[in-house]
Formats: C-alpha cells, sequence, structure tokens
C-alpha cells in the first residue's frame, strides 16, 4: 500500500500497476539510449581507422586506373606491332608458299617423267614375264599332271592300306589270332634284341605250361619267361564307354581281367629253382600301356607285388638290352679259365720267341763277323790281282807270316 498526499493507492490497484510499468518502460528506454550511446561512441572510434584505410583504398584505385590507363596503350602498341607482324608474316608465307607450290610442280612434273618412263620399263618386263610365265604354266600343268598321277597311285596305296587296317582289326577282334599277332611281334623284338642262342620260343615248363619266350640267363637270376597275351577287351570296352556309368563298370572290368591275368602269369610261369623270381607281361600297344600307368598305377603295383614286370615294345626292347649285356657278362665269365690257359700258352709261345730270336741273333752276329772276313780277303786277293796284272814282279815283297797264316784260317 503507498500513501501519496491524503490518497492511499494499493498495489492491486490497476492505476497503480499501469503507473509503475509506464516507469518500468521508462526507465528501459533511458537504458536503451544509454547502450545506444555507448556504441556509437565506440563505432565511432572503431571507424576511423577504416576511414583512413578507405582513404588508402581510394589512392589505390586511382593508382590501379592510371595504371590502366598506361596497359591500355602499351596493348594498343602491341596490337599495332602485331598487326604489323601478321602482315609481313603472311607476305612471307605466300612468298614461300608459291616457291613451294613451284618446287611442287617442277617435281611433280618430273615424277610423271619418270612414273612415264618406270610404266613403259615395266609393261615390257611383264611382257617378257607373262611370256616366261606362260613358258612355266606349260612346265606346271605338266608337273601338276604327273603330280595328280602320283596322288592317283598314293590313293590306290591308301585303299590297299585301308583293306589291310580292316583286316588288322579284324585280327584283334579275334582273340586266337590277337594273341598269335602279339606273339609274331614278341618273337621280332626278342630275335633284334637277343642271340639266337639266347631265348626258346613257346618253351614248355615243368609244371607243363609254355611260355610265349623263355630268356635262357644265367643263375642268377635264371631264365626270364614272357607272356604276350593281354585281355584287350577290357581296354576297347573302357575306350568305347560313353557314359559315366560304361566307364566305371569297363574300368572295374579292366581292374579284374588285368589282375587275374597277373596272377595267372605268377602262377605259371615262376617256378622256384627253374625260372627267375620274375616275369614279364608284354602288351603289343604302347596306348594300352600308357593308358595302366596313367589311370591305373595300382595294377602296376600289383605287378610288382606278384614280381610280373608290365613291358610295351619299346619298354620290351630296353629291358632285352640290358639282359643282353647281362648274358655276355656271364658268358665273359665262363670264358675267363680258358682266356686264362691261351694268354699262358701265349706268354709260352712268346718266351719260345724271345728264345729263338736270341738263337738267330747268334748266328746273325757269326754272320756279320764271316762277311767282314770274306771282305777282307777279297780286298786283299784284289790288291794282288792288280799287282800281277802290271807284272811288278819286283815291287813284290814277302808276305807276312801272319797274313798268310790268316788268310790260310779264312780259307
Amino acid at each position: 500500500m503507498i500513501t501519496i498526499g491524503e490518497t492511499t493507492y494499493t498495489l492491486d490497484d490497476p492505476l497503480v500497476m499501469a503507473a509503475m510499468a509506464a516507469g518500468a518502460v521508462v526507465l528501459l528506454i533511458l537504458l536503451l539510449v544509454i547502450l545506444a550511446l555507448r556504441a556509437a561512441a565506440r563505432t565511432a572510434r572503431a571507424t576511423e581507422p577504416l576511414a583512413q584505410q578507405l582513404g588508402h583504398l581510394g589512392q589505390n584505385v586511382q593508382s590501379l586506373a592510371n595504371g590502366q590507363e598506361g596497359l591500355r596503350s602499351s596493348i594498343q602498341v602491341v596490337s599495332d606491332t602485331a598487326t604489323s607482324g601478321q602482315t609481313q608474316l603472311a607476305q612471307m608465307v605466300e612468298q614461300r608458299l608459291a616457291g613451294v607450290q613451284q618446287q611442287m610442280q617442277d617435281r611433280l612434273a618430273d615424277n610423271a617423267m619418270r612414273s612415264q618412263r618406270a610404266l613403259t620399263e615395266m609393261q615390257e618386263r611383264m611382257r617378257e614375264t607373262l611370256h616366261g610365265s606362260s613358258k612355266q604354266t606349260t612346265n606346271s600343268l605338266t608337273a601338276l599332271q604327273e603330280r595328280l598321277s602320283a596322288i592317283d597311285k598314293a590313293q590306290d596305296n591308301i585303299t590297299k592300306l585301308s583293306g589291310d587296317v580292316l583286316s588288322l582289326q579284324d585280327i584283334l577282334s579275334n582273340k586266337q589270332t590277337r594273341g598269335a599277332f602279339g606273339e609274331i611281334q614278341l618273337t621280332d623284338i626278342v630275335s633284334k634284341a637277343m642271340p639266337s642262342d639266347s631265348y626258346s620260343l613257346q618253351a614248355t615248363l615243368s609244371n607243363g605250361r609254355r611260355a610265349d619266350c623263355l630268356i635262357h640267363l644265367p643263375n642268377p637270376p635264371g631264365p626270364i619267361a614272357i607272356d604276350s597275351k593281354f585281355p584287350l577287351e577290357a581296354y576297347e570296352a573302357l575306350r568305347n564307354a560313353k557314359s559315366d556309368y560304361e566307364l566305371n563298370e569297363a574300368a572295374k572290368f579292366l581292374r579284374t581281367s588285368v589282375k587275374k591275368h597277373i596272377k595267372d602269369i605268377s602262377e605259371k610261369y615262376i617256378l622256384d629253382g627253374e625260372t627267375a623270381d620274375g616275369a614279364l607281361m608284354f602288351l603289343p600297344s604302347e596306348a594300352v600301356y600308357a593308358e595302366l600307368h596313367a589311370n591305373f598305377p595300382e595294377l602296376v603295383r600289383e605287378g610288382f607285388s606278384q614280381k610280373v614286370w608290365i613291358v610295351s615294345p619299346t619298354t620290351c626292347m630296353a629291358t632285352l638290352n640290358t639282359m643282353r649285356a647281362i648274358l655276355k657278362d656271364a658268358r665273359m665269365r665262363e670264358q675267363a679259365g680258358a682266356i686264362r690257359k691261351m694268354l699262358g700258352q701265349l706268354h709260352r709261345d712268346v718266351e719260345l720267341v724271345l728264345e729263338r730270336a736270341s738263337k738267330l741273333e747268334t748266328h746273325f752276329d757269326q754272320a756279320r763277323r764271316d762277311v767282314e772276313g770274306i771282305s777282307t780277303a777279297a780286298e786283299r786277293a784284289g790288291k794282288r790281282a792288280a799287282k800281277l796284272d802290271n807284272f811288278d814282279f819286283e815291287e813284290l815283297a814277302p808276305e807276312d807270316p801272319v797274313n798268310v797264316v790268316k788268310l790260310g784260317k779264312d780259307g
């Protein structure tokens, strides 16, 4: 509650509240005016350097305008100079182009003349070449006809060879003929690699089995049997398989057939005390040999375990050459005693030759001395004959008793 004079006001009175609000607003305005004056003073103080900088900036702009005016003058001078230089350059280019054009015209005329001469020479050469080519063509046609005749003959040979191949397929399709073919191939290889007395074909063993070939090696290792039969039907089935199922079945068939064949060879042709502790299974085809080693190594290992060595024509030839070296070494050992006996006899013969040569040398020495005595006597007789020929009897001196005795001894 506020009392002014005789009047009392309460704070809840609207008039009091309005008066208070108006006073507050006035105070706020006064405060803002004071703050604004202070800010203006600070702004004035802050703008003084800015005004100075603006003054300097104006001076710089004026200098820049002056420089721009000088640059415009320089550009005008450069433009005039460039225009003059461009005009001179254009004149020089025109002059050079005129000179180049003249040179080009001269060269084109010269080239045209040269081309004309070259064309004339080429035409002449073409005539000569065509004339020679016609002769060559005739000769070539003649040679072609001869070659066609040779090709016809070769075609006939190819047709005949095709028939031979078909007959070979017929041979290989039959088990008996295929076995005979393998035996023939094995016989050809063995006959080329081994001496004729070092092997036997179709040799019968003590168990009644007949080996296709038996190599007679000394102990050890002893005779080695070679079998030339092979289950080719399994390989043909494997090669002709078209599906995975057929391929698997053919592979099983091949494994079973080869294992059985290895077992048969081991049981039939490896005999204790009669043959070597191993045998050879001869494959007449390099393709079958490569197939076994590439895709069926377990069959090769099975052969090793059964002491049955699988060989192809190539490896069989190498194996036989090794056997031939072993056989040669064994035969040399067998002949070692005879060689030593012959060397002893040769030594005695050499001693006799040396003894007789020594005696002959003694005879030669005696004959040489006899020849020397004969030469001396002949020379002395010649001198006496010369004196007798001149009849110089008075000059004859009495003979030396020693010489007379020596001449009597020489006879």
